[in-house]
């Protein structure tokens, strides 16, 4: 990590500031965790034995270390040069958040939310121009500890702030991609609710159960979507011709196919459908959530472990 930074600040101690709370503190910062929830420090402490195991080195103690709670937003921002913001996903609340937040960090902070879906000119609408200056969302893909992505989508942000939080969050290890247009979901989840609506109407027609759609993607476009996106593929699929054999022959099919894709109810019969199905091949509560999150964090580690040293290799052969 840069040295010049040090101290951050986690507003809102939910399953994603927990876990932006142990990377930080494991990239060496120093971290002030705010949250008005009467157990901070115990669900701090609950929550970092899981978090360490899927941090590759990360040590339970150190990590504690690093960590203060406070249910003082004031003191938990006076200091930090970055904050992200880990809060409901409620326009109004972010708003009155961030004006809050703003009484108390330094001028020069960015001011950062981890929001999923609600774009930063609607946060900062409210607030006056040299902080919506500072704001940004930086929106990781969960679990943060494991992902890679960190979605950056300005608003009304100066440039030489997105820049200066690309490079924090790519000191961090992370992955950040600019995102060049304001768009609910920005991209990863407007991709994902693709995803699931085609998935949701495959299993409520009875094509495949839920299990059985989870074993077709792990075996086909999970993979491979790990090692090249959807146009590199088509480029790819499409030989020495590239994409442009792929939408000469197969474009055609494809856009008819588009018609065709489902656009299911979520009413009570299908919801009740796809939980007992996913229930019933993953299990339900406390201990298969663990269980299940714990094989997720070291499948996906091993994969960044093995992209990660091909990756490597390929720049040293050129």
């Amino acid at each position: 990590m840069n040295p010049k930074w040090t101290d951050v600040a986690v507003v809102g101690a939910g399953t994603i500031g927990l876990a932006w709370a142990a990377l930080f503190a494991h990239a060496g910062l120093r971290v002030r965790v705010t949250d008005p929830r009467d157990d901070l420090d115990a669900a701090i402490d609950e929550a970092l034995p899981m978090l360490a195991e899927s941090i590759p080195g990360a040590e339970v103690a150190v990590l504690r270390g690093r960590i203060e709670a406070t249910d003082d937003l004031a003191k938990a921002v006076e200091n930090a040069q970055l904050v992200q913001e880990n809060g409901p996903e409620r326009v109004e609340f972010k708003q009155e958040l961030f004006a809050e937040i703003a009484r108390h960090a330094p001028a020069e902070a960015i001011l950062a939310s981890s929001s999923s879906g609600i774009v930063a000119s609607a946060i900062a609408a409210e607030l006056p121009e040299e902080v919506a200056a500072r704001l940004l969302i930086a929106h990781p893909f969960n679990p943060p500890q494991v992902v890679p992505l960190v979605e950056i989508v300005p608003g009304t942000t100066a440039e030489d702030v997105v820049q200066e939080a690309i490079a924090f969050y790519r000191d961090l290890g992370k992955t950040p991609v600019r995102i060049h247009k304001e768009v609910s979901g920005f991209v990863a989840n407007r991709l994902q609710s693709a995803l699931m609506r085609e998935s949701i109407s495959l299993v409520q027609q009875g094509v495949v159960s839920a299990a059985e759609l989870d074993t077709v993607m792990k075996a086909s476009l999970g993979g491979r979507y790990a090692t090249i996106g959807p146009f590199e593929s088509f480029h790819l699929g499409g030989g020495p011709g590239g994409i442009r054999h792929m939408m000469a022959h197969l474009g055609v099919g494809m856009a008819d196919r588009w018609a065709e894709l489902g656009r299911p109810t979520l009413d009570e019969s299908t919801i009740g459908s796809i939980v007992e199905q996913t229930e019933s091949a993953y299990g339900a509560g406390p201990e298969a959530y663990q269980e299940r999150a714990r094989l997720r964090d070291r499948k996906h580690n091993a994969l960044n472990d093995a992209l990660s040293g091909v990756e490597a290799g390929a720049t040293e052969s050129i």
